[in-house]
């Protein structure tokens, strides 16, 4: 969905310069520095509107919650909501994802969010995905060493495809559920997993923790394009 263009975009941004960091390269082995009572670095990759961002800050004050968001202006309406909170454990950024190894040092975060990430449903475009293999190994740069990767996404076909790839990348899959909401509302939502969900669509979520490379290694570009049916699951899920 494209983000309506924000009018007076550039004086909101400045009024809630405070929760963005517009530097973040300079940060890397330093992002502790910004909310020291920390006791754990959490990043989401593709923010958007920040309700899931805000929340999650909110309801855990011993986590740092670095936000990434590329769309300007959605961007400026999650920094509103931190700052309408005044939270402090929260700050946003906006750059690449496939920037994690140069912003934060090895092993600095303790989890990644990925959110409803955009499905690239052509094979072509697969490698553009954000759980594909080859992201999902430089996330590894960044996670610490048991670190995880909590993914939500509404399209099976993406939701799918991940699972295969994260064994490639050396995570251990765990709380693998295809339908996350089946029995009441499960954690935070974000704005379209709410939408989604109110309108009978299954959320799909699993967490993938950082472990040993596969040895020998798994051959990522065979496996990425040779994606599973639909509705099918990898061995062992």
């Amino acid at each position: 969905m494209r983000m309506r263009k924000k009018k007076n975009l550039i004086p909101r941004m400045e009024r809630c310069a405070r929760w963005q960091v517009k530097d973040p390269y300079s940060m890397m082995g330093h992002w502790r520095e910004l909310y020291p009572e920390a006791e754990e670095i959490w990043v989401e990759i593709g923010c958007g509107k920040g309700t899931f961002t805000v929340e999650t800050a909110k309801q855990n004050p011993h986590a740092l919650m670095i936000a990434i968001e590329k769309v300007a202006d959605a961007l400026v309406v999650a920094m509103e909501k931190a700052r309408d909170l005044d939270l402090k454990n929260v700050f946003f950024i906006c750059v690449d994802a496939n920037q994690l190894g140069e912003i934060f040092a090895p092993g600095e975060a303790d989890r990644i969010y990925l959110n409803f990430s955009d499905p690239w449903p052509s094979k072509r475009h697969c490698k553009r995905r954000l759980t594909y293999a080859g992201f999902l190994m430089s996330y590894r740069a960044a996670l610490r060493e048991g670190g995880q990767i909590h993914f939500k996404t509404d399209n099976r076909p993406l939701f799918d495809f991940s699972l295969t790839q994260f064994p490639i990348a050396g995570y251990s899959l765990s709380e693998v559920n295809f339908n996350l909401h089946e029995h009441g509302v499960q954690g935070v939502m974000t704005d379209y997993e709410a939408k989604f969900s109110a309108m009978g669509i299954h959320i799909n979520r699993c967490v993938a923790t950082k472990g040993e490379l596969p040895d020998p290694p798994l051959p990522i570009e065979d496996v990425a394009l040779a994606e599973p049916e639909p509705g099918t699951r990898p061995e062992g899920v």
